[in-house]
């Protein structure tokens, strides 16, 4: 965006298009009413726009777009590219998606299109440029979101196989190269020529995995920019690009593909009513949604690091999200929870999915903000008082620089590798790999830190090496005294020798399992493990092993451990060297090796450990790690997070929130403003309900 809005932008996704009877101007009313400021609208119909090959209809958005203007409604134009006209299918069969070679996807769904096929291509730029070319210069167009939630397949048509194969070709030059950098040696795999390459169906090699993994993610990148390009033909410079991003795709670099849009923007969907509670346990899988109060903070925190700037939130839970079997409508209150959380790190955009829940199709049963009977009720009113509220703070919420005490470095080719060869296994599955063991190891120490109370910044790798620049290693240590960097499985030698000069420069690096092991190809690095870290972190190991059973540990350093406080699933037979032990195993194994250790480094430290925290270890590191200092929130009740952050005019504004039933009273460190209350009153204490959230600015006089 050319620069951040007059307030945060409030509102839902909005389709006339879907109502079984004419209700324009009574859902518009409604919003005006629910002070929505925000719609989105036709991502979802391309049919609507196109009932047949080159038959365009578009005057039906123009009541939509009239309507919303008079009532000072903007509106988000969507390319409408995921879900594809059935007549485009009927007659061009060959642009359907294979997920197996020789296997196309049958149609029913979305996003069933192989979007590199040339006979798409030309019938979706065309859609675009006749549809985008229509609107751009309406007055309540301020942006575009093109395509939607894209990377959910990885294609195996048989011309997006031979573009891999050229590429290779290109990357490698040789076949004989290809064989020495990718050991195909083993199983007798080596090529005679490029035609012998094996088609990916059935494919075990991890060197082939990793190569395939980032072509498709490149392939979405590259679809992204193609249209974005196009459309910025007939935007004006005041008008943002965008796509929504569901995070846990598999096929998109997040990082990647948003260095050809204006801002970000994502669909952070999560469970809640009792999932929100302090104190939950967090056994809950993650995934399209995400369960825990800490996965909103990651979340919002995800979407931040994609720029390192503030965000959009173009899709979120209105009603009970998930589907007829997945019915879990929110508590009182906690919808204000989730979008101040949000908010607090860095949202500039709170949009929900939907407006108005569908009669028919595939989600029906995803509800809206208004119900089946279309009147209004509770979810209505919960989300009006939001919109109030905003509507009360104005500006001072747009512009939010997050607080980070903590950076944590996030690694989608590390993702990639350990998706091929986890180090977890499924749950009661031990013959199953997790191909999301990377996320549990990073969502273990993120959630240290939420529970520790201690903000963090989600650093990208390929930010901190970018050929266009990177990062100072020194002004990082500055900025983030500690970084934490664990399960970066996939590292080249450069990014690993800027972990060390990070540590050098004053930094405290924190290395977590199963880092520093493989090189950019998924090879097993020949070095001393951690590779080209250990002489400077002062311990080494060889072998490594699951864990069946949560490990006790016992302090032997500086590092205080909670009673709780365990390792699980994973230990790395660490032996210090000339570190100090922070901790070992209470085993007569295990016990003959480190579980942490730590070391200075030049000017800084560095610390390993070789094991997955528990919720109870992982706060224990990271209490040892950032100390509590006067200056901050003390004595919180159990239940209670602040998350604080610093506005575009240096106001210093504070999320309070309180997970759970119990009413809880804060004493703040000094004099606050209530920016959702119209008297923006003076408190000193601040009490909080039921799944309450107070947003409070600092008055520095009294600080």
């Amino acid at each position: 965006m050319s620069a951040s809005p007059r307030k945060v932008l409030f509102g839902a996704a909005y389709y006339h298009e879907y109502q079984p009877s004419p209700r324009l101007e009574e859902d518009l009313d409604l919003m005006v009413a629910a002070h929505m400021t925000v719609i989105r609208v036709g991502e979802s119909t391309w049919s609507q726009w196109e009932p047949e090959d080159g038959r365009f209809d578009l005057e039906w958005m123009t009541p939509v777009l009239d309507g919303a203007h008079r009532r000072g409604i903007s509106v988000v134009l969507g390319t409408p590219t995921y879900a594809v006209p059935m007549w485009l299918a009927r007659r061009y069969p060959e642009i359907a998606a294979e997920t197996r070679t020789g296997k196309p996807l049958g149609w029913g769904a979305r996003q069933e299109v192989d979007y590199t096929h040339p006979a798409f291509k030309f019938h979706a730029e065309r859609a675009i440029r006749t549809i985008v070319g229509r609107f751009a210069g309406h007055p309540a167009v301020i942006g575009f979101q093109v395509d939607n939630e894209p990377g959910l397949l990885s294609f195996h048509n048989r011309g997006v196989f031979e573009r891999f194969k050229d590429e290779l070709r290109h990357q490698y030059g040789t076949v004989e190269n290809l064989n020495k950098e990718w050991g195909l040696v083993y199983w007798s795999h080596q090529l005679s020529t490029w035609a012998d390459l094996w088609t990916p169906d059935n494919n075990a090699q991890p060197q082939y995995d990793l190569a395939w993994r980032r072509f498709q993610a490149r392939l979405t990148t590259e679809y992204l920019a193609w249209q974005t390009a196009i459309v910025k033909e007939y935007a004006s410079p005041e008008q943002f690009v965008t796509t929504c991003i569901a995070y846990d795709r598999p096929s998109q670099h997040d990082e990647e593909l948003t260095r050809a849009f204006d801002i970000t923007a994502g669909n952070p969907y999560y469970a809640m009513q009792e999932a929100f509670a302090a104190g939950r346990a967090t056994t809950e899988p993650q995934g399209w949604a995400t369960a825990g109060a800490w996965t909103l903070f990651q979340s919002g925190d995800r979407m931040y690091s994609s720029k390192q700037a503030p965000f959009l939130v173009t899709e979120t839970n209105a009603g009970a999200i998930g589907g007829s079997a997945m019915h879990y409508p929110a508590f009182d209150g906690q919808w204000r929870q989730a979008a101040y959380a949000l908010i607090s790190r860095g949202a500039e955009m709170i949009e929900y999915w939907h407006w108005a829940t569908n009669h028919y199709g595939a989600e029906t049963y995803w509800v809206g903000v208004l119900p089946h009977d279309q009147k209004p009720g509770r979810v209505y009113r919960e989300l009006a008082r939001i919109g109030k509220e905003l509507d009360t703070a104005g500006s001072v919420l747009t512009g939010l620089v997050p607080d980070a005490s903590i950076g944590m470095v996030y690694s989608n080719e590390s993702k990639w590798g350990l998706a091929c060869q986890p180090c977890f296994h499924v749950e009661h599955q031990p013959m199953e790999g997790d191909e999301r063991s990377y996320q549990k190891i990073f969502e273990a120490f993120y959630r240290g830190a939420h529970k520790a109370g201690v903000p963090v910044r989600i650093l990208h790798d390929t930010q901190i090496t970018s050929p266009e620049g990177g990062l100072d290693p020194q002004q990082v240590a500055e900025e983030l005294p500690v970084l934490i960097v664990a399960g970066l499985y996939i590292a080249d030698d450069g990014l690993l020798d800027w972990l060390q000069a990070y540590a050098q420069a004053g930094g405290h690096l924190v290395l977590g399992m199963r880092s520093a092991y493989a090189d950019h190809e998924a090879r097993a690095r020949r070095e001393t493990k951690p590779a080209r870290l250990h002489a400077a972190a002062g311990m080494s190991y060889q072998e490594f092993s699951q864990l069946d059973a949560p490990l006790e540990l016992v302090a032997t350093g500086s590092l205080t451990l909670s009673e709780k406080a365990r390792a699980t699933r994973w230990a790395e037979y660490v032996e210090p060297g000339e570190a100090t032990v922070l901790a070992r195993y209470v085993h007569p194994q295990f016990g003959s090796y480190a579980a942490i250790t730590t070391v200075e480094a030049g000017r800084g430290r560095i610390t390993a450990v070789g094991t997955l925290p528990d919720d109870a270890l992982a706060e224990d590191i990271v209490r040892w790690l950032v100390p509590p200092t006067p200056s901050q929130w003390r004595e919180l009740p159990n239940a209670v997070t602040v998350y604080s952050a610093t506005g575009a005019d240096g106001t210093r504004v504070h999320f309070v929130h309180n997970w759970s039933w119990e009413p809880a009273t804060v004493a703040a460190p000094g004099q606050m403003r209530d920016l959702l209350e119209p008297t923006h009153q003076v408190l000193e204490k601040i009490e909080l309900g039921a799944w309450d959230v107070r947003v409070l600015a600092e008055d520095p006089a009294n600080l």
